[in-house]
């Protein structure tokens, strides 16, 4: 189906009545010929052959009607190509397809262009960011995809730019610079564009940065208008209202005094948008720092506040950026409870009323269900195991905290579920209209919050959460490993919005697994950590398909059509935050995941095959001996857990992506190892130097603790064991 059939045929929708509103629809700025117009793109639903938006509809259901590849064909799908990638970083984007043609974007924020058929190349295009942006990334080098308006592609890259491609040639249109680049600020989520407003946030919170969401010209790149999710520490007579609303939960003089602390509150991924209502919904993530005892301590010294708008869903005018309403899931956040996860629009009858629902599962591990037009509470219960709360109250839709896991209230350590990774992070859910069942990439892994004593900002480098990240790593056979390892859990939830319960429960074998696709053959697809690529029943949940993907899969899958034959393609390539921070030796003793980053585009009847993985090297945990004194270790320790944690985890386990530095040859010498960290030997590959946040002795005693890490978990190993090598 070409661009200007789907055109003709959505201006016949409309002149039928069923899309409202036809001065929103054939708004200023709507595109001709064949480039994505507003009608499409409010029409999306209607256009099952293309997806020509992040979530395929602005309601973000990420439900495709397509029902060729159903429950009684699926066991005929097969691989119909791949595409290998040049980036061995996690893979996190949702592809386009329009007219026969797929685009997507990698790590690194490349992009690529495919025939969606073949699988031949069109065009690539390389940002070129530059290699140290990756200390500035709290959760890899990954990005989420592309927006699409008239004949341009639109991404955000990871050093702060928003780009315009032809789409045709993958040329450069125009190109913005959004952010403050002096400071850490990152872009992975993928953007939208609304009426040729193309709307973009961006990340950072983990570094003292202050949130807000922008919207630029599709046509040149201008900036039209900018929203600040937090106030700035002084908020003048001109501030807008919503803003002096927000000051009056902070502690004012604390983000005064110091603007390294920046409050946070990034919008890193989750929009929708209603255009009957004209609302778009942004969805908040954390505090800068994490711990609200530094962020915004009352006079005892203690946490206080609620601290708007973080870790909110808030709706705004997409035309002006004007604030309407806001609900805030978790008040005075200090776990990094985000509310940037998936938000999803639906309609749906509710006590025996029709409602217009929006619906999340962010990270603090309940299910909210809200009234889109208003932003009232309506219910929420847990999708998955929590401690820090009993429940929400019915009433005022505020959570009824336990008291003991308010570690800016006592001070003291607390292991806490969900823990900072939450419940469900940015994988995508997925709705289906005919099962009335919304599907929740679902995990559990507790974290141990333990405030860090006399804790600063730092402007440079390094995690600013006001925790202690390396709090009880040793020993490593009976600290923090063994229990957080214990709380370790994967599933695919499938959820029922209205009675607020799971219908069924798929129990896989660890976190962090892929987004979803639900159909309309019934099917619900979804990657695993277990490097496999599943198709399930939509009404049970039985699995009724796989594929051996040879690498973990966190990518939503989309599906599509060439020449009316039905397509499922999806990006692979394990990474994100759980891959950096995960126990890699934990991982590895059950099976090892790699990254191999690659395309897989699946038909009935496919019989491409994937090469066969070349066999894994073999690299044994051998240091040099540990012989520095226990006063060196211990600062090397604390050092370790806030500046090298994010990349190289906790406890200096190593993880299943980035470097074990417990096998780094650098160990040996101490010359080579402050060449890395100090003078940013490697910086172009990712290893920024740490110049300005450490000194050379206080590198000197990472080295030292490494070394000790390295040789106790030596110890734990069978006699001849060696580890794979990625």
């Amino acid at each position: 189906m070409t661009f200007k059939r789907w055109a003709a045929g959505a201006a016949l929708l409309l002149s039928a009545g069923m899309v409202a509103n036809c001065s929103q629809i054939f708004g200023e700025g709507a595109g001709g010929g064949d480039g994505i117009t507003t009608a499409m793109l409010v029409g999306a639903d209607g256009d099952s052959a293309n997806w020509i938006s992040h979530g395929r509809t602005y309601s973000e259901q990420r439900y495709s009607p397509l029902d060729a590849v159903n429950r009684d064909t699926v066991g005929q799908l097969g691989l119909a190509w791949s595409a290998d990638m040049d980036t061995g970083r996690g893979q996190e984007a949702t592809p386009l397809v329009m007219d026969g043609k797929l685009y997507l974007t990698t790590a690194w924020s490349k992009v690529k262009a495919f025939d969606a058929a073949t699988g031949a190349k069109l065009w690539e295009y390389d940002p070129k960011v530059p290699g140290e942006t990756a200390v500035k990334a709290c959760c890899d080098v990954v990005n989420r995809g592309l927006a699409a308006w008239g004949d341009k592609l639109f991404f955000g890259t990871l050093d702060g730019r928003l780009i315009a491609l032809d789409r045709e040639t993958g040329n450069v249109a125009w190109e913005t610079v959004t952010v403050d680049q002096s400071k850490s600020y990152t872009i992975t989520g993928a953007p939208r564009v609304i009426d040729g407003k193309v709307i973009i946030g961006n990340g950072g919170a983990e570094f003292g940065v202050r949130g807000f969401v922008a919207a630029y010209s599709a046509d040149d790149g201008k900036q039209l208008w900018k929203f600040y999710t937090v106030p700035e520490g002084d908020e003048g007579a001109d501030a807008p209202a919503y803003l002096k609303k927000a000051a009056e939960t902070w502690n004012m003089d604390v983000l005064a005094a110091n603007d390294a602390i920046g409050g946070g509150g990034t919008v890193w991924d989750s929009m929708a948008y209603d255009p009957d209502l004209d609302l778009l919904y942004i969805g908040v993530g954390n505090g800068s720092p994490w711990n609200r005892a530094y962020r915004s301590p009352g006079k005892d010294g203690k946490g206080e506040g609620d601290n708007l708008y973080l870790s909110s869903i808030v709706a705004i005018r997409p035309k002006t950026g004007e604030y309407v309403w806001h609900y805030q899931t978790t008040p005075g956040e200090t776990w990094d409870y985000t509310a940037t996860q998936h938000i999803m629009l639906a309609d749906m009858d509710i006590d025996g009323k029709p409602r217009k629902v929006l619906m999340q599962a962010p990270k603090n591990g309940f299910f909210y269900v809200i009234d889109r037009e208003t932003g009232k509470f309506i219910s929420a219960k847990p999708y998955v195991s929590v401690n820090w709360a009993s429940g929400i109250d019915p009433k005022t839709g505020r959570p009824i905290e336990n008291p003991e896991t308010r570690v800016d209230r006592t001070g003291k350590p607390a292991l806490v579920t969900p823990g900072a990774l939450g419940g469900h992070n940015w994988h995508p859910m997925a709705y289906s209209p005919s099962e009335k069942l919304v599907y929740i990439p679902a995990f559990e892994a507790g974290m141990m919050y333990a405030p860090e004593a006399n804790w600063k900002p730092d402007r440079t480098r390094g995690f600013n959460v006001g925790f202690n990240l390396g709090a009880g790593d040793l020993p490593p056979d009976g600290g923090f490993r063994k229990q957080v390892a214990g709380t370790l859990r994967g599933m695919l939830v499938a959820w029922d919005p209205v009675a607020q319960k799971p219908r069924w429960t798929v129990e896989h074998p660890g976190p962090w697994n892929g987004g979803l696709l639900a159909t309309g053959g019934g099917l619900v697809f979804q990657g695993t950590s277990g490097s496999e690529f599943n198709a399930y029943d939509a009404g049970t949940g039985k699995k009724l398909w796989s594929f051996a993907a040879q690498t973990g899969v966190v990518a939503p899958p989309i599906t599509y059509t060439v020449n009316g034959e039905q397509y499922v393609a999806v990006l692979a390539g394990w990474g994100g935050a759980y891959a950096l921070v995960l126990d890699g030796d934990l991982l590895k003793r059950k099976a090892p995941v790699r990254n191999v980053s690659r395309l897989l585009v699946f038909k009935l009847g496919g019989t491409a095959k994937l090469p066969a993985l070349p066999a894994l090297s073999e690299l044994p945990l051998d240091p040099p001996p540990s012989t520095a004194a226990p006063e060196l270790i211990a600062l090397g320790q604390a050092k370790y857990a806030r500046y090298c944690s994010v990349c190289h985890a906790p406890g200096a386990v190593g993880s299943t992506v980035l470097p074990d530095l417990r096998r780094s040859g650098a160990l040996e010498n101490a010359q080579a190892f402050s060449a890395v960290v100090y003078d940013g030997a490697l910086k172009d590959n990712g290893m920024a130097s740490f110049k300005g946040s450490l000194s050379k002795d206080e590198i000197e005693a990472i080295r030292a603790y490494v070394i000790k890490r390295a040789n106790e978990d030596k110890a734990l190993e069978p006699a001849g064991r060696k580890v794979a090598r990625r």
